[in-house]
């Protein structure tokens, strides 16, 4: 059985996002990350934070310039985000 164990929070550097997503009007749905534990297992899953942005969900890890897009198999840079979204409309 899976276990919430706690839940992170949105670290200050990645506040940029709401910042950038403000600048191209638009609003993004921030969810946050969690630790999960696994029982009877010594092993713990950080879940990333999650950024739905015009209906695309950005993985996001605290204390990371990079952003994944979808799943962990496509990422950006943070600074990188604004043409992203204008590219979207």
């Amino acid at each position: 059985m899976i276990k919430l164990k706690k839940e992170l929070h949105f670290d200050e550097e990645l506040k940029k996002m709401e910042f950038i997503c403000d600048f191209c009007n638009t609003k993004p749905t921030i969810v946050n990350g969690s630790i999960k534990n696994i029982e009877h297992i010594n092993l713990d899953y950080a879940e990333p934070h999650r950024v739905i942005i015009n209906g695309i969900t950005f993985l996001v890890f605290n204390y990371s310039k990079t952003i994944y897009v979808g799943s962990l198999e496509n990422s950006i840079e943070i600074k990188d985000l604004e043409s992203f979204i204008k590219l979207l409309d």
